[in-house]
Formats: structure tokens, C-alpha cells, sequence
């Protein structure tokens, strides 16, 4: 990461701002400097955490200073990040692992949210594509790597259909794109992500397939920096991650409000947003999940290297950020639900 390493004084003086003990930044010292991060991001619901703890303070109160960077596409974001332009990102699932497929030397540390895409066609077309099997011989629009777009190919592979030769996979740019796409007819279908989703349907198309019916609790955004970086400044990603755990729980209890704020950011219809946030953002880095989602990747040819994606898969700090938060707050039951859940998700089987 370009930006840390040019903060090597201010990491120095800021090293005191993640004792063990200091959860909520209460008794952060007002002269300590803040760590400057560039967070880049979608400009989705999805991503509400990153809204969420920047507006509420809890970035702040870690001792940090998030400067957020948006992309039209995952793709994109990872390469900003693998130059060194970003710290963190939040990219499609999709995107990290097909770097690291490719020899990027990065980590994902933590999750956004989960799922959150489908596959859309005009009320004409849905009568003919009433689901992924019958799109043999149809064109089909998708955002490069995806998470919509690798769900689909891989439940084209599991119902017999080669996304190659059987159907037309067209890679375009943006959502708006897709619809755009899908409406005018030059193709038949197409895969996006809300908003976007509630966008089409308010411009008459429909939902033939959802993400979570082609790859169930298949991960969806992840929360990724640099393997140099994580090693160098765990209590940065620390930081950050219990920044992220304070803004899920937020979002738990007060989803009207968290719709508020999200919407100062999206600058949407409120109605497009309150639809849209679906409001399933677990922090868990679900390597459980993530491991599944690799092995869809490698069958639809995203990723060719047989590599132990459980290597690349950081679950240690989130657990830490999440025990320290619930050591704080022993009998808040939002800490123990997820506690519980990081056994499901990122504990190996004996």
C-alpha cells in the first residue's frame, strides 16, 4: 500500500490508538494524529458498512481517516489496489480471487455482504427464460468478474450447458450498461446487483433468477488489502474491522435510520434504497463460503492455479476485533450470534 508506507511517522505515533482494552475510541488521545487509508468501493447498498462507519464516527474513533475511493466495477478496484492507489478495498468476490489466481499477493481479511445479484430479461423474454436452463442459445450481458457473473457460468456447468459454446456471454462495463442492454433487446438477458436490481424492475423488467438460487451463500463483496501491508499493520486492519462490526450491528437495530444514511452517499430515490438494502453484511471473512465460491471459479476457468485458497483467507484479526467487542459487551447477543457464526463459517470441520 503506496499511501501507508508513506506513513510510516504517523503509524509510528498512532501505534497507541489500538491498545486491547480501547473498543468504542472513547479514550483516544486528542493529539494523537489520525492513519490516513484511501478505501476503495462500489457505490451500492451492499457496501452500507463503509457508509455507515465513516457518517456514525466509528472510523474515527479506531483512530482512522477514510478517504473513499468509488469504482464503476471490481475489476478496476483491484487493479487500483494491486498499484499500490489503495489500502483497502471492497470489491466482488469474484475480482480478489482471480488475482490471486494470478500471482496478486493479497489477503482477504473480512466480509461486505453476501449474494445480492440476479439475472433480468424483458417480460417478453422472461416468458421464453423462465430460468437458467433455458438460456441454451441466448445472449447473456455480465459485468466481468463479477460475483453474478460467476454464479452463472457455474450453474450453466452444473446444468450440462457450456457457457462458451452453448450461450453468448457478452462483458460490459457497468449495471447500467446491462439494462441498458437488456432493454434495447441486444441481448436477451443479463446479471447486475442492487440497486440495480430494483432499478430494472422499476423500468418493467424482471427477475428470472436470483444469485443465492444459482450458488447458495455464495460471498459477495470482501474486504482486501495488500499481504505486506496485513503483516506490517494488523492493528490498522484491526482498527477497521471492528470500525466494520460496529457499523453491522448498527445496521441490525436501526435500519430506518441506516437507510437515511446510506442514502446521503447512494443520492437515490429513498424507496430504491430501503428496497435495495437487504441488510445481510456479515464482517466474517466466511471462509467456509469463500472456499465453495473458488472452487466454482476454477470450474468455469477463472482461476486455472490450483492454490490453497485458505493461505489468502485472514480469519485471525476479524476473530480478534470480534472477541475484543464482545469482551466489552459480554452479554450483547448481536457479539454471541456472531460468534457463534464465525465457528460455522471459518472453523474447519475435525
Amino acid at each position: 500500500m503506496k499511501l501507508l508506507k508513506n506513513l510510516i511517522i504517523t503509524l509510528a505515533l498512532a501505534a497507541a490508538l489500538f491498545p486491547a482494552a480501547r473498543i468504542h475510541g472513547a479514550d483516544k488521545p486528542a493529539d494523537k494524529p489520525l492513519v490516513h487509508l484511501r478505501v476503495g468501493h462500489l457505490l451500492v447498498p451492499g457496501q452500507a458498512k463503509i457508509f455507515l462507519a465513516k457518517d456514525l464516527g466509528y472510523f474515527a474513533e479506531q483512530g482512522l481517516e477514510i478517504e473513499l475511493v468509488e469504482f464503476a466495477n471490481s475489476a478496476d478496484g483491484l487493479a487500483a489496489l494491486r498499484a499500490g492507489k489503495l489500502d483497502f478495498g471492497t470489491f466482488g468476490a469474484t475480482a480478489p480471487l482471480f488475482h490471486i489466481a494470478k500471482g496478486a499477493d493479497i489477503r482477504i481479511v473480512g466480509g461486505i455482504h453476501n449474494e445480492d445479484a440476479a439475472l433480468i430479461a424483458t417480460p417478453e423474454k422472461a416468458v421464453q427464460i423462465k430460468s437458467v436452463a433455458d438460456l441454451k442459445g441466448k445472449k447473456i450481458a455480465v459485468v466481468r468478474l463479477s460475483s453474478g457473473d460467476a454464479a452463472l457460468r457455474g450453474k450453466l456447468l452444473e446444468l450440462g450447458l457450456d457457457p462458451v459454446k452453448d450461450v453468448q456471454i457478452f462483458e460490459i462495463k457497468s449495471p447500467p450498461a446491462v439494462i441498458e442492454a437488456v432493454r434495447s433487446g441486444d441481448v436477451d438477458a443479463g446479471t447486475v446487483w442492487e440497486p440495480h436490481i430494483v432499478r430494472a424492475e422499476a423500468l418493467g423488467l424482471k427477475v428470472v433468477a436470483r444469485s443465492h438460487d444459482l450458488v447458495p451463500g455464495h460471498p459477495c463483496c470482501r474486504l482486501v488489502t495488500q499481504a505486506s501491508e496485513l503483516a506490517q499493520h494488523p492493528e490498522v486492519v484491526e482498527a477497521f474491522l471492528t470500525a466494520l462490526l460496529r457499523a453491522e450491528k448498527y445496521g441490525h437495530e436501526h435500519r430506518d435510520a441506516a437507510v437515511d444514511i446510506i442514502n446521503r452517499y447512494l443520492k437515490l430515490d429513498r424507496a430504491v434504497v430501503d428496497k435495495s438494502y437487504l441488510n445481510d453484511q456479515p464482517t466474517d471473512p466466511d471462509l467456509a463460503n469463500t472456499i465453495r465460491f473458488w472452487q466454482v471459479m476454477r470450474r468455469v476457468g477463472f482461476a486455472e492455479q490450483d492454490k490453497d485458497i485458505a493461505a489468502f483467507v485472514d480469519t485471525t484479526i476479524y476473530k480478534r476485533a470480534l472477541d475484543r467487542l464482545a469482551a466489552a459487551e459480554p452479554k450483547e447477543a448481536f457479539w454471541q450470534e456472531q460468534q457463534r457464526a464465525f465457528v460455522q463459517r471459518d472453523v474447519p470441520a475435525k
